[in-house]
């Protein structure tokens, strides 16, 4: 008798064609239990929520991103058939139902069931008049294909605001059936480009999709009583919205597109005031009060106040001068959310942790600051027969932000940023920009984010929040920052620095060329070159290195926040530049965004793809080979049932009773086994790049493909620890499969014992 059997419910489901999870829980009850059947917790379901920047200068990145949604939202319905080497074969099928070529495999599976929404940027100003009522979209779903209403609206899944991909019509009613994946893909498009680029120009993504997804008790308006503002009531439109929205057991993706930092203002109180543009009267511009004179040493001291406060206990108030306001060139509205607790002794924005907080705690605090259950890990329709509640490895945050994509890219065997061959981890030449763990590993998060908590720059000067010019040298490229008189692209990532004497505006982290130059007049106030004397190089012409009126670049600024969520997020957050390296030629790998939408499909396919945690300790060898053989049970067509595969092997004659034992599980009513097959474990060097090489298709050390499975345990320091980074804290040990592995419409017995 079998000393232990382990039951995993594969499901894979090519044909009923489910998402595969991230894990299935794999725990082990008394040795005494010979046959132990596991109910799977696979993920089926993906939740996808785009988050785009409305403000003004954001037509083009739209565009891109619009372009690149086949990337996207197409990829994920129909993943790439890929070859025995992992690149995507020349033809690839047209529908997600349609088999891949000989001998090659989807990417992952293929996904089945899919909402998608967007989010606009605009809040709003929190009780101030710098943005109207048509400039707050209330983190509500959009749906709008243009802002002046003068093309139809997207016809949402049920009018609830959001898209839903349901080819198998499992949602009660059906959603967007097979053979209309394009047309989803479509209006998707649509969406994206009627977000406008006329919206608030305080963008706030980070708390778009927090008040969307997170915020326990989301306010219904702010009212602005003597001076205070004043929040009112519960907005049950959007607690709808996202009960429908969002599913509790769904691997949850959020992407965010934006050219400038996020000003996400706190709400309440006299926050408002950095929104607040003209005085009640109306007809004197406002200013906020100066800083006390500790903010220009450290803004980080205690004594750091606005003069609107009085001085800290113990502050020496001598040298504070509080005698006025701020002067106008001090404190231009167009950069009120930069360096704000040294200009203005206050910090108006919403913590950094409040987004950490809100994409990781199962807890988090209300407006009244009491604690809440989060509503992402919360079960928000109990009456429905969803019992799984996602974990927090499966919530995914992308930006799509300010940074030079040189400086995140991985970089190619001399060093130089390659987003088509660059290297990644294990020096395979897959081009992308680097994962979060790679930015760890070489030190980039120095190079474009520093220490932002304790002010310390980055040391690409690119990625200086500045409004005056800048100086030094990229770290990647090598490559100086060149001063405003410089000509056209004398630096090739921004260009040259500019001269703002109206202090209104940052420079630029980095520039692109448009498709198609613009001219700017008073009528198109979404233009950046409307003023005269600019010396903006998104106005210079690259042929003569004159300054006019035609816009030919468009720029981003440093994505600060942004970085600083992303990095807290771990092997969870993913950065991509908003500036492509190219969007002339599209039929190559770096066009557009090409490769930022291909760094989130390869994180989300790696949770698409099944995965088995284990909970319980396994006795390995020092090697990590486990005492344990696993069974794979399937039905075939009679006759059909082949196990000379290189990753399987046929059963002996004596292992009979241990298939008999099988058969007589109750699973079995419902499957009809007919066919088994040992799937072989890997040993010596396949062993080795089975728990070591990281990515997929899996070649050992003298380049041969690997097949079989291997056990990796992070606890006992067995393999290559990123293999676990879709576990739980508690579920440090996998079972990985490579190469030819188990069948989509196979159940597996792991049976360790003798």
């Amino acid at each position: 008798m079998l000393a232990l059997v382990v039951v995993l419910a594969l499901g894979l489901l090519a044909a009923s064609c489910h998402i595969a999870s991230g894990f299935s829980d794999i725990s082990f009850a008394s040795p005494s239990d010979s046959l132990l059947r596991l109910k799977s917790s696979r993920i089926q379901r993906l939740d996808l929520l785009l988050v785009i920047d409305n403000s003004r200068s954001m037509g083009q990145n739209q565009r891109l991103l619009e372009l690149a949604l086949p990337d996207l939202v197409g990829v994920l319905i129909n993943p790439k058939c890929l070859d025995e080497n992992g690149k995507p074969t020349s033809n690839q099928p047209s529908d997600p139902f349609d088999p891949c070529p000989e001998d090659a495999v989807r990417a992952f599976q293929p996904v089945t069931d899919m909402h998608i929404g967007i989010l606009s940027s605009s809040l709003g100003s929190y009780g101030a008049d710098a943005c109207d009522e048509s400039q707050n979209d209330h983190a509500y779903l959009i749906t709008r294909t243009s802002l002046d209403g003068s093309t139809p609206d997207v016809e949402s899944y049920q009018d609830l605001g959001f898209l839903a991909w349901d080819p198998l019509g499992q949602l009660d009613p059906p959603g967007t059936p097979a053979g209309k994946h394009d047309e989803i893909i479509e209006n998707v498009r649509k969406i994206v480009l009627g977000a406008g680029n006329l919206g608030c120009g305080y963008a706030a993504p980070l708390e778009a999709w927090y008040r969307f997804l997170v915020d326990p008790n989301p306010y219904e308006s702010i009212e602005l009583v003597d001076g205070v503002a004043q929040i009112k009531g519960t907005d049950e439109l959007l607690l709808a919205q996202r009960k429908a929205f969002l599913r509790p057991d769904s691997l949850l993706g959020i992407v965010m597109l934006s050219d400038a930092d996020d000003c996400s203002f706190r709400t309440g109180g006299q926050y408002y005031q950095a929104a607040q543009l003209m005085t009640d009267g109306g007809g004197t511009p406002y200013h906020l009060a100066k800083p006390r004179a500790a903010c220009a040493i450290d803004p980080n001291d205690p004594c750091c106040r606005s003069c609107s406060q009085p001085p800290g206990p113990g502050c020496d108030d001598s040298l504070d001068d509080c005698t006025d306001l701020l002067s106008p060139i001090l404190d231009a509205v167009n950069v009120r959310c930069f360096d704000q607790k040294r200009r203005f002794g206050i910090d108006f924005l919403q913590p950094i942790q409040r987004y950490l907080d809100g994409l990781k705690a199962e807890t988090v605090a209300d407006r009244d600051a009491v604690l809440q259950p989060n509503p992402l890990y919360t079960d928000l329709d109990p009456s429905d027969s969803v019992v799984q509640i996602r974990d927090p490895s499966r919530v995914f945050l992308s930006a799509i932000i300010g940074v030079p994509w040189q400086d995140i890219a991985r970089r190619d065997a001399n060093g130089n940023p390659d987003l088509i061959d660059g290297l990644d981890a294990n020096g395979k030449p897959v081009g992308g920009f680097q994962t979060a763990a790679e930015l760890t590993a070489n030190n980039t998060w120095t190079v474009i984010l520093g220490d932002p908590a304790t002010y310390q720059q980055p040391t690409d000067p690119l990625m200086v929040e500045s409004i005056e010019p800048r100086s030094g040298v990229n770290p990647i490229t090598l490559d100086p920052l060149q001063p405003p008189d410089a000509g056209p692209m004398a630096n090739p990532i921004n260009g040259h620095e500019r001269s703002i004497p109206s202090r209104d505006d940052l420079q630029y982290a980095c520039i692109y060329p448009l498709e198609i130059p613009e001219l700017c007049t008073e009528a198109v106030t979404t233009c950046e070159c409307i003023a005269d004397n600019t010396d903006s190089p998104l106005c210079q012409d690259p042929m003569t290195g004159k300054f006019d009126h035609t816009q030919r670049y468009a720029g981003a600024q440093p994505g600060i926040r942004y970085l600083s969520v992303v990095k807290g997020l771990g092997a969870q957050g993913l950065v991509a530049s908003i500036c492509p390296a190219q969007h002339a030629d599209a039929s190559a790998a770096n066009y557009g965004y090409r490769q930022a939408l291909g760094s989130i499909i390869d994180r989300l396919g790696e949770s698409l793809s099944e995965r088995f945690c284990i909970k319980n300790n396994l006795r390995a060898d020092n090697k990590g080979r486990l005492p344990c053989r696993l069974i794979e049970a399937r039905h075939t067509k009679v006759g059909a049932c082949d196990c000379a595969t290189p990753s399987r092997q046929q059963l002996a004659a004596t292992d009979l009773p241990l298939v008999e034992e099988l058969t007589d599980d109750p699973v079995n009513t419902s499957h009809d086994w007919n066919c088994f097959c040992e799937l072989i474990q890997t040993e010596g060097t396949d062993l080795d790049a089975c728990q070591n090489v990281v990515d997929e298709p899996t070649i050992n050390k003298f380049g041969y493909l690997v097949n079989g499975w291997c056990f990796v345990d992070a606890t006992r320091g067995l393999g290559d620890s990123s293999l676990l980074s879709s576990c739980r804290d508690k579920e440090q040990r996998l079972i990985r499969f490579v190469g030819d592995g188990p069948s989509s419409d196979s159940t597996l017995f792991l049976s360790c014992g003798s």
